[in-house]
């Protein structure tokens, strides 16, 4: 791992998991981790249901734009996170690879969205907590 780790979060349409996933680790991490997001088949836009979630907790990913998921981007990332996309998701031999299984929030309102964001901001923490060790934070 690169002094600087890289994450990668991906999930089919790079629009609600993957990118609350996204703005939770730059929120919590700051500068100290490369974070990435990508989808196997993205969405035209952010689930605007995950935007409201996050906005309540007071972080914006009104800038982010669902993405496809490059080879490359897999290839150079140290830690690759999977959210539902199966077979659609290249592995790399050495690379760490988790599987979160977490609920879609595709189509949900954001009474349905606020469990999913929140379960994602402890599995962010235990990630990072793993990545850069108390200490170095």
């Amino acid at each position: 791992m690169s002094e600087k780790p890289s994450v990668l979060f991906v999930c089919v349409h790079n629009a609600g998991r993957s990118q609350m996933a996204a703005g939770w680790l730059r929120h919590l991490a700051g500068d100290k981790v490369e974070v990435r997001s990508a989808g196997s088949a993205p969405a035209e836009t952010i689930n605007p249901s995950a935007v409201e979630a996050m906005r309540e907790v007071g972080i914006d990913i009104t800038d982010q734009k669902p993405k496809i998921l490059e080879y490359d981007t897999v290839e150079s990332s140290d830690v690759i996170v999977t959210m539902g996309c199966g077979d659609a998701c290249p592995y790399f031999p050495g690379k760490r690879y988790e599987d979160w299984k977490l609920e879609d929030p595709a189509g949900k309102g954001v009474e349905s969205v606020r469990p999913i964001r929140d379960e994602i901001k402890g599995r962010i923490e235990a990630l990072l907590a793993d990545l850069i060790p108390a200490g170095k934070q």
